[in-house]
């Protein structure tokens, strides 16, 4: 029985898979011009799926490709000489591979050439292609000519590549290339790999390597994910509701990894038998597991947006303001969060985080695991907790509760200044979404980012007793902005049949005016709050 595959390359005769068939139909196309291809992407998309397939695809073709697949992921701490010895020990065994996959003899002279073989440096590798051209000639065509076998060399995790041979490597390819396309060899080639060229070090010097042809593999669209999904459902018997699928979709945004991974818990660990349905239900309690259990793709994910102070600034000023921050990969720091995975550009030109799941993630990890102020969540002289705001029929008091953290927040006044290791432009932020989730983790409810992860808003629903409220939170930046953010929501109550709306904006001016009001925007009742943030201690204010 087929499986969703989360822990390495997928295989079509074990996994669901989604073809890509657009994507290497371009791919094989820019092969078959001679194209000298990288892509650079962040771990866990696909990449090494996708082109081991497409070396597949190649030795389906007419014309006689001789494909070889590298990998540099064990090279990265190589000296020079080690490095080129054993790619020349890895190109002679991927040869032979190759002879033995298509049933063929190696001729005595490309054996003996193979044995006797050296690379030692960049010259002598591009030495080593031009006589392998020679040797590896195929059958001969329509006018009993000999037919040159294009080889075609993909390698794998290519930023492995050891920083002290990187620049020479990249001028010989540079040099292939530029040579008779005829007699060219390796005749295409693929880099594969995490960091992008320009990111590699050359000693400060420009890039060598700007013959290149950049190729894009993107996230699983939504026909995908249903293809995907329904190949399930063909061999099970078992549906998903639509709405499950588009949701799954708006989540991960088509990641590989997180969809194939709630595809495995709903699936495989949820226990649901067979004849039943996946509804939105099961899905909620899968996506929950997801946040919170440790999986290499969060891992990543959160060892990366920790390796720079400036990380956090960043990503709280693409959710939290309107003007949002621009996509400039001129910049070092837009530059490393794209390869890592964790901002795209929008429509817009300006950042956004690639998913609601990584946003959720993202939050979570900046947000500290005590804030200082959880006993103060309400008043000394009331005796109440959470759980008053859960009403005898199961529905969740949430005007009354969010009028208490409104109360909360000018009761605790400066000493919000003092949460430790928080950003004090994101600090209301921060102590909301603790203070939700712990309410709906003891009501036994659900709590996610449920928004297109455009700038500027941070949308959290939650879900109990199968009914929905939204909160939508922002920081002040000015009337038109805050008009602006009742239409959005009243625009996402109409899209995710909310019967709840709340509108929380954090004012940090120095004279905020706060503001508690409720009105019908479009036929949607929302509650709006404009929540003073005090700017600094008593003792240092004039």
């Amino acid at each position: 029985m087929k499986t969703f595959e989360t822990r390495g390359p997928v295989y079509r005769e074990r996994n669901y898979v989604v073809r890509r068939t657009a994507e290497l139909a371009d791919f094989i196309k820019r092969v078959k011009q001679g194209r000298y291809i990288v892509i650079f992407a962040p771990r866990q998309t696909g990449k090494t799926t996708f082109f081991r397939w497409a070396l597949d695809a190649l030795a389906n073709e007419e014309i006689p490709y001789f494909p070889i697949q590298l990998d540099f992921e064990e090279y990265r701490t190589f000296s020079p000489s080690d490095f080129y010895d054993y790619l020349c020990k890895d190109i002679r065994k991927e040869i032979k591979n190759v002879f033995e996959k298509r049933g063929e003899e190696i001729s005595d002279n490309l054996r003996q050439f193979l044995e006797n073989a050296k690379i030692t440096n960049h010259v002598s590798m591009r030495e080593f292609f031009e006589d392998l051209a020679n040797l590896l000639i195929g059958n001969v065509d329509s006018q009993m000519t000999p037919l040159t076998q294009r080889v075609v060399i993909i390698i794998d995790e290519f930023d492995g590549v050891p920083q002290t041979v990187v620049s020479n490597f990249l001028h010989s390819l540079r040099r292939i290339y530029l040579s008779d396309i005829a007699s060219r060899c390796p005749f295409s080639l693929g880099l594969v790999g995490v960091k992008s060229i320009t990111q590699l070090n050359y000693d400060r010097s420009i890039s060598p390597f700007n013959i290149h042809d950049e190729f894009a593999l993107p996230n699983f669209t939504l026909e995908q994910v249903q293809e995907l999904l329904g190949q399930y459902t063909d061999a099970v018997g078992q549906p998903f509701a639509a709405e499950v699928i588009t949701t799954l979709h708006k989540q991960t945004a088509g990641q590989p990894f997180l969809v194939n991974r709630l595809a495995q818990i709903l699936t495989e660990e949820l226990d649901l038998p067979k004849t039943e349905r996946i509804d939105m239900t099961h899905f909620s309690e899968a996506h929950t597991r997801l946040l919170r259990e440790q999986n290499t793709n969060t891992q990543h994910l959160l060892t990366n947006i920790r390796k720079n102070p400036r990380f956090e600034t960043i990503l709280m000023e693409i959710v939290s303001y309107d003007r949002g921050v621009e996509f400039n990969l001129h910049n070092e720091y837009i530059d490393e969060l794209v390869t890592y995975g964790v901002i795209s550009e929008g429509a817009d030109g300006m950042c956004e985080i690639v998913n609601p799941i990584y946003q959720y993630c993202i939050m979570r990890a900046f947000q500290p695991l005590i804030n200082g102020l959880e006993r103060e969540y309400f008043p000394e002289d009331i005796e109440t907790d959470f759980l008053d705001y859960l009403a005898a029929d199961g529905q969740i008091r949430l005007q009354s509760l969010l009028d208490n953290f409104q109360d909360f927040i000018a009761r605790a006044g400066y000493r919000i200044l003092q949460v430790p290791e928080t950003p004090k432009e994101f600090v209301g932020q921060y102590l909301l979404f603790a203070y939700l989730e712990q309410f709906v983790r003891l009501v036994r409810g659900r709590m996610y980012l449920e928004v297109p992860t455009g700038r500027g808003r941070t949308d959290l629903l939650i879900l109990h007793n199968t009914r929905k409220y939204i909160v939508e939170t922002k920081i002040w930046e000015g009337e038109r902005s805050y008009a602006a953010g009742k239409q959005q929501l009243a625009a996402y109550m109409r899209l995710e049949g909310a019967a709840e709306g709340y509108y929380i904006v954090f004012d940090h001016r120095k004279n905020p005016i706060p503001r508690t009001e409720t009105e019908v925007v479009e036929g949607f009742t929302i509650r709006n709050y404009v929540i003073p943030v005090v700017q600094e201690p008593p003792s240092r204010r004039t």
